[in-house]
């Protein structure tokens, strides 16, 4: 009888079970009472039955009529029970009810409380601006102010050395009032007294592309590397775009069109332009809108098109007449390629003399290998004067007399000049890769100099590479194992920790010498080692890999049929060797991503031969970089680098470690470079 009442579902009792008097009278019970007097539970204490009044009445009589009639049958009995049951399980019911209502309220409050804290989180970021930002901002506000005719020219320049002075201090007073409208934080600026002098330079960039905001070359990622890591290092940095119609917008902070418009000289006439502004990684950039030519900025493609010459040339003109309309005075106008190479003659033909005094030209090439012949009547759609600049010494084409040359243009016209490259020195860059500008390049050779390129070490470190399955770093290899064996089993390959791996990431699979690629499976199927190849654009389609796949067909090789950023990393993190098309890869940077990643850069057998012909141990020209990687790898076939891991491990690993310490982030050889650069341009 116990266990019959003190559990939530009874079974009938034994039909010759017989109840005594006291047995009635003494039962054992639940007492079921939740929170607040309400039922929600069962304890084993004397016999109590919440019910209603009713009910408890009638058990009551029921009760006294069974001792007042000991011979009652065990069917009246056995009701008793059954009520008493559906009492109970009803209670049960309420009570579970009760619990799952309970549990549907916290886990909305819990939803609550995650909502607002996510709020907090974004609000929190959004008053905490970094300094870079707010000086950008407000820089940015300043050139507002100047184009709807708040405060002159003047002012402005005034007010923009003290924010770029005091950018720590700015930061700090102006977070909490950049909301306000114009007439009011002009007020606050001109309050503003704590002027510092700095050292740093104001520079100016005139080009095409900036990752994250518009990418299609190396020219992106060069862009804004070198920019942050000058900011970084006390200089400021601001950079004018065209506004594109594919510009990536959610890379932009605070973009905003400014209401007012300006215009500039093109073919004869002054033309309407809309300014946009935002702020990237904390640069402050301005975009150019043309409003009557909009069709040059609104297409599909960056490049590519038979009016380049008139859409960067308005672009590049509309810069600089921006540049006099705001009063910005940089110290360096830091133009790129032969897209903005005509800001040079402008400047020193139209631009000098409107307030620009102090101002300099440093022109950055990632190439020689485009340049942009042109008739040179077309240099009058900018107002540029053809008959003064269709010189030899000047703007002429060595090659095409009746052509001018924009690219040499900006290099005759440029104070200063420099060539991307990890791998040439100034004498192989000037005799063997000047793409028929060898005569105006020996010309101005005082003026030139080579800068590596950098990477990205946010992105591409693999003690911070979010990424790759376990980190590691020089001093702790251990986690490159793993991301072998991640590697491995992703790709299918079989999982032999001490099998070499050798990883190719290419940017043009069209650009592949398939005999040589041929020689380097057969040399890894020989050695029994692993090769995995991924290009930046798709096998499928290429009849010369597909031809080359179904011949070595292999578990040990695996070719990918696209590229796959993330994949890339494992790629890097994986491999003991990374095969190079190129050492001097300014688009993919493959052989600084391979020596980041604690792989050997290795080039193809014939393309080591030229390299090894071309690198001048002697020549204190070329970079330290340059230099690291002829002493190191340059010598070293992919035949010679498996040998040496499998029969001196130890040296081997001492030379990756070795490599994997250098700096070769956008802050380091390559910002040393442009600052020495910015520094010579002062002398002028």
């Amino acid at each position: 009888m116990e266990i019959l009442w003190s559990s939530g579902i009874q079974t009938p009792p034994f039909p010759h079970l017989r109840l005594t008097k006291w047995n009635l009278l003494k039962p054992r019970s639940v007492f079921c009472s939740g929170k607040n007097g309400e039922s929600s539970g069962f304890s084993t204490g004397p016999f109590q039955i919440k019910l209603q009044a009713d009910d408890n009445m009638e058990m009551e009589d029921r009760l006294q009529s069974m001792n007042s009639q000991p011979h009652k049958t065990q069917n009246d009995i056995w009701q008793l029970f059954k009520e008493a049951q559906r009492n109970i399980l009803h209670l049960n019911k309420q009570r579970v009810m009760a619990i799952e209502e309970l549990e549907a309220m916290k886990r909305e409050k819990k939803s609550y409380l995650e909502k607002i804290e996510q709020l907090e989180v974004e609000k929190q970021a959004y008053s905490k601006k970094d300094k870079l930002s707010i000086g950008s901002e407000l820089l940015l506000r300043i050139d507002s102010m100047v184009l709807t005719g708040i405060i002159s020219a003047g002012e402005a320049s005034d007010l923009r050395r003290l924010v770029i002075d005091s950018k720590v201090s700015v930061a700090d007073d102006f977070s909490d009032i950049l909301h306000k409208r114009d007439v009011e934080l002009l007020a606050e600026l001109r309050l503003f007294s704590d002027k510092r002098k700095t050292k740093g330079f104001h520079i100016m960039h005139i080009c095409t592309e900036m990752a994250p905001v518009v990418s299609v070359g190396s020219l992106a990622s060069y862009v804004t590397g070198l920019s942050r890591a000058l900011q970084r290092k006390g200089n400021f940095v601001e950079v004018i775009l065209p506004k594109y119609a594919s510009l990536n917008v959610d890379e932009i902070q605070g973009l905003q069109r400014i209401e007012a418009e300006f215009y500039s000289y093109f073919n004869g006439n002054l033309h309407k332009n809309r300014i946009w502004t935002g702020v990237v990684y904390g640069i402050g950039i301005t975009f150019i809108e043309p409003v009557n030519y909009s069709s040059f900025f609104s297409r599909e493609r960056i490049y590519g098109y038979s009016d380049d010459f008139e859409r960067f040339t308005y672009f590049s003109r509309a810069s600089l007449d921006y540049l006099v309309k705001s009063g910005k005075q940089p110290d360096v106008l830091h133009i790129h390629n032969w897209e903005t190479s005509i800001v040079g003659p402008l400047f020193w033909d139209v631009f000098v003399n409107q307030g620009l005094g102090g101002t300099r030209i440093l022109l950055t090439c990632q190439g020689f290998d485009s340049q942009c012949l042109e008739q040179p009547g077309k240099l009058a759609l900018c107002g540029l004067d053809p008959s003064g600049l269709h010189r030899p010494d000047r703007m002429q084409d060595n090659n095409k007399s009746h052509l001018v040359n924009i690219l040499k243009g900006g290099v005759v016209y440029s104070n200063k000049v420099i060539v991307l490259s990890s791998l040439q020195s100034k004498s192989q860059t000037v005799h063997s890769l000047s793409y028929g500008l060898e005569a105006t390049l020996a010309t101005h050779k005082d003026k030139l100099s080579i800068s590596p390129c950098g990477i990205d070490s946010s992105t591409w470190d693999p003690l911070k590479d979010k990424l790759l399955p376990q980190s590691y770093r020089a001093d702790d290899m251990s986690g490159k194992a793993v991301c072998k064996a991640a590697l491995q089993q992703r790709l299918g390959l079989p999982e032999h920790a001490s099998t070499i791996l050798v990883g190719c990431i290419v940017s043009e699979v069209s650009d592949i010498d398939m005999e040589n690629l041929a020689t380097l499976l057969r040399i890894s199927s020989r050695k029994a080692v692993q090769f995995v190849f991924m290009g930046a654009d798709k096998i499928s389609g290429n009849e010369s890999m597909e031809s080359l796949q179904e011949e070595v067909k292999n578990e040990n090789v695996i070719f990918l049929d696209k590229y796959d950023e993330p994949l890339s990393h494992l790629i890097f993190a994986g491999s003991d060797i990374i095969w190079c098309q190129s050492f001097d890869d300014s688009l993919l940077q493959v052989p600084l991503k391979a020596i980041k990643y604690g792989a050997a850069p290795v080039a193809l057998d014939f393309a080591d031969k030229r390299f090894r012909h071309n690198v001048d141990h002697h020549n204190f020209e070329s970079t330290k970089l340059s230099q690291f990687i002829s002493n190191t790898f340059a010598n070293v076939s992919l035949s010679q680098a498996i040998d040496e891991i499998k029969n001196n491990p130890s040296r081997w690993n001492r030379k990756i470690m070795d490599a994997m310490r250098k700096d070769l982030s956008w802050g380091a050889e390559c910002c040393d470079v442009h600052v020495g650069a910015y520094k010579s341009l002062r002398t002028l």
